[in-house]
C-alpha cells in the first residue's frame, strides 16, 4: 500500500499546484499531512514531522540561499555579472556559450553544495542571457547539468563522500572514476540536450537579470571574477588542505570551520560590500538595501524548499522509502544496476539525492561486503541513481522553476528530463567501467 499512497500523494501535489493553482508551500503542507495519515503515522506526530521537515530543509539551505541571493544581486547591480559574461563570450564566442557554461558549472560545482553553486551562477547566467539575447535554457541548463553531475557523483559532496566511507572505497579512485563518468553525462545532459530547449518559455527572475551598464561603468575583470567566485575558490582550497591534514587533529577541526559554506558565504558578503560596493562609490546603507531586496526575491523559493522538506520527512518517518527499496532489493539483477534502481526509486519518493543515496547504501552494503562488486563503482552507481527523476518533492526542482520562471509542465519536460539523462548516462558509464577495470 505504501508505494501506492506515495504515488497518489505526488499526483495530488501536482494537481493542486498545476490545476488548482494552490501555492506550492500550502500544497506541500496539505499533501504531507494527508500522506502521513494515510501511511499510518499517528495523528499527533504529523504536525511535528511537518515542522521537522521544514526546519531541516531550511536549516541546511536558508543561509546559503539567502546569502547567495544577496551576493548574486550585488554582482548583478554592480555590473560584475555583465563583465564576467563579456569575458566568457570573448573567450568562447556566442555560439559556444553552452559549452562555456557547462565548464563553468562543473568547475564551480565540484567544491560547492548544489544550492550554493546555483545561487552563485544564476546572476552570471542571466547576465549572458540579457546581454546577448540568448535563449534562457540554452545558456542555463548546461551549467545546472554540470553542477548536478558533480553533486551526485564526485567527492567532496556529502552523499558520495559518505558512501566512500560506508563501502570502504578509495576516495581518490572514486574521484577518478567519477570524473570519467561525469564528462559524458554533463556533455549529453548539458550542451547537447539544451539545443532542444530554445523554444521553451522561460523568463529569468526579475531582480537577478540586471540592467546593461556602459563598459566604462563596469568593475574590472579581476575584481568581478574574484568576488563572484570567491566562495568556490575558498572551498576548493579548504578541501585540498583538509585532505592533507590528520582527520582527528585540531588543524582539521579549524579547516572544517573555515570551510563551512555558511561561513564562507557570509565572509564573501563582507568582501563584496567593499569590492563591489564602497569601492564603486556606494554607501554601506545602499549595499544593505540591495541585500534586503534580495531576500524578497527568494522568499517564495525558501517556502517551497521548506515544503518539499516536510513531504520528505513524512515519507522518511513512515519508512516507506525502505519498504520500496527492500522490495526491489530481492530482484535478480546485476548489482550495480540494482543499486541504481533502488536509489532511483527512493529518490522519486523522498526527493533528496543525499537521503536517497544514504538510504540505499544501508540496503546494499551486504553486496559490497561480500566482495561481489567494486566499492568505488557502487558509490557511483548509487550516486547516479540519486539524480533520477527529480520532481515536485525536490527543492532544486522549485529553485529552477522559480528562478527561470518556467511552467510546472515545462519544468518536468526540461529539468526532470535533464536530471534523468545525467542519471542514465551515469549508469551506462559505470557499467562500461565495470567491464574495463
Amino acid at each position: 500500500m505504501g508505494p501506492a499512497i506515495v504515488a497518489v500523494a505526488i499526483l495530488a501535489l501536482v494537481l493542486l499546484v498545476a490545476w488548482g493553482k494552490v501555492h506550492p508551500f500550502l500544497a506541500f503542507i496539505l499533501v504531507s499531512a494527508g500522506a502521513g495519515l494515510a501511511l499510518g503515522m499517528p495523528p499527533a506526530d504529523v504536525a511535528g514531522a511537518v515542522r521537522k521537515g521544514i526546519g531541516g530543509a531550511l536549516g541546511n539551505l536558508a543561509i546559503v540561499i539567502v546569502a547567495g541571493a544577496m551576493l548574486g544581486k550585488l554582482v548583478v547591480e554592480s555590473g560584475a555579472a555583465q563583465r564576467i559574461a563579456q569575458v566568457l563570450v570573448g573567450l568562447c564566442g556566442e555560439r559556444r556559450m553552452a559549452w562555456a557554461m557547462a565548464a563553468t558549472g562543473f568547475i564551480v560545482g565540484i567544491p560547492l553544495f548544489y544550492g550554493v553553486g546555483f545561487v552563485l551562477l544564476v546572476p552570471i547566467i542571466f547576465a549572458c542571457i540579457g546581454r546577448y539575447r540568448l535563449p534562457p535554457l540554452v545558456v542555463g541548463m548546461p551549467a545546472l547539468a554540470a553542477m548536478s553531475v558533480a553533486h551526485g557523483l564526485l567527492p567532496p559532496h556529502p552523499a558520495p563522500t559518505a558512501l566512500v566511507t560506508a563501502f570502504k572505497a578509495d576516495l581518490g579512485t572514486t574521484l577518478l572514476y567519477g570524473l570519467v563518468v561525469a564528462v559524458p553525462a554533463l556533455v549529453i545532459a548539458g550542451p547537447l540536450f539544451s539545443r532542444f530547449l530554445a523554444n521553451v518559455s522561460a523568463t529569468p527572475l526579475e531582480g537577478f537579470q540586471g540592467k546593461m551598464l556602459a563598459p566604462e561603468k563596469l568593475p574590472g575583470t579581476a575584481v568581478s571574477i574574484v568576488t563572484a567566485l570567491l566562495p568556490a575558490v575558498l572551498l576548493v582550497i579548504a578541501t585540498l588542505v583538509e585532505w592533507r591534514v590528520p582527520p582527528d587533529g585540531q588543524a582539521a577541526s579549524l579547516v572544517k570551520f573555515l570551510a563551512d559554506p555558511d561561513l564562507v558565504m557570509i565572509a564573501t558578503l563582507g568582501l563584496a560590500a567593499v569590492t563591489l560596493g564602497t569601492m564603486r562609490g556606494r554607501t554601506i546603507p545602499e549595499v544593505m538595501g540591495t541585500y534586503t531586496a534580495a531576500i524578497n526575491d527568494v522568499a517564495s523559493i525558501l517556502l517551497m524548499i521548506g515544503g518539499s522538506g516536510a513531504f520528505k520527512e513524512v515519507l522518511v518517518q513512515t519508512g516507506v522509502d525502505k519498504v520500496i527499496a527492500a522490495s526491489l532489493g530481492v530482484l535478480p539483477l546485476e548489482p550495480l544496476f540494482l543499486a541504481w534502481l533502488v536509489t532511483a526509486a527512493i529518490r522519486v519518493c523522498v526527493g533528496s539525492a543525499t537521503v536517497a543515496g544514504l538510504t540505499a547504501a544501508g540496503l546494499l552494503a551486504p553486496l559490497v561486503a561480500a566482495g561481489d562488486v567494486d566499492p568505488n563503482l557502487m558509490v557511483l552507481a548509487i550516486g547516479a541513481g540519486s539524480l533520477a527523476l527529480s520532481h515536485v518533492n525536490d527543492g532544486a526542482f522549485w529553485m529552477f522553476k522559480e528562478y527561470f520562471q518556467v511552467s510546472l509542465v515545462d519544468t518536468l519536460k526540461t529539468w526532470t528530463v535533464m536530471e534523468t539523462i545525467v542519471s542514465v548516462v551515469g549508469l551506462v558509464g559505470v557499467l562500461v567501467l565495470a567491464r574495463i577495470v
